[in-house]
């Protein structure tokens, strides 16, 4: 398969953070991804020291080792952050995105500063009973979709990036097959009121969850 038909991406993690350490990290994966350049790198956490890790991307980007730049898991403090004071603005975040978390200040944010939210988790790993939600049940029911079709499609009609995880086939095309409808105004303000605001899984603000953070650099 040629090269330009595929869209890689990787991230550097926390025990690479630093600038010495994250141009060694860029170097090592794209040896061992047999590519002169990836398509999309990022920082996989906001610990450690991503100004640095921000530095040896910036020059891996205008080498042309990657062809864009950003960040995961920044929350907005983070982001503007980092945003400020970066000479090339990243151009991803990726974030827990889904119908029980739709990120709407982050998205506000990001917009403003022309970053592009990413959705990592669009289905929430099946927490808070997902596939069985009724509201996407009932609006799936009405265009002979499934509850995960009408969930993807709720997060790209709010401009949101989407990257189902699948290992089967038929769900990888299933997750394809969702540009031949539209929802209507009112269901996406039905789907909107299961925001909660809140991670299903960790948060970057508490103290425990950044401990053991630190307790794997």
């Amino acid at each position: 398969m040629p090269r330009e038909e595929l869209f890689i991406t990787t991230k550097i993690w926390i025990s690479n953070a630093g600038y010495e350490k994250a141009k060694a990290s860029i170097e090592e994966s794209l040896k061992k991804l047999k590519t002169d350049y990836v398509d999309l790198l990022l920082i996989h956490q906001p610990f450690g020291d991503y100004y640095g890790t921000y530095r040896a991307m910036e020059e891996a980007y205008k080498a042309g080792k990657a062809r864009a730049i950003g960040v995961s898991n920044f929350y907005p403090d983070r982001y503007i952050d980092i945003a400020h004071f970066a000479e090339v603005v990243p151009a991803v975040n990726q974030v827990e995105t889904h119908v029980f978390q739709q990120q709407k200040v982050a998205r506000e944010y990001l917009a403003k500063y022309h970053t592009q939210i990413m959705s990592w988790g669009p289905f929430a790993e099946g927490k808070n009973d997902f596939f069985n939600t009724p509201v996407l049940k009932e609006i799936g029911a009405k265009y002979g979709k499934s509850v995960a079709q009408v969930a993807l499609r709720f997060l790209l009609q709010n401009g949101v990036v989407v990257i189902p995880k699948s290992t089967h086939e038929e769900r990888m095309q299933e997750n394809f097959n969702v540009f031949d409808f539209v929802l209507t105004d009112e269901e996406m303000k039905q789907i909107e009121t299961l925001d909660t605001g809140k991670s299903l899984f960790f948060s970057h603000y508490s103290p425990e969850t950044v401990e053991w953070f630190m307790s794997i650099v």
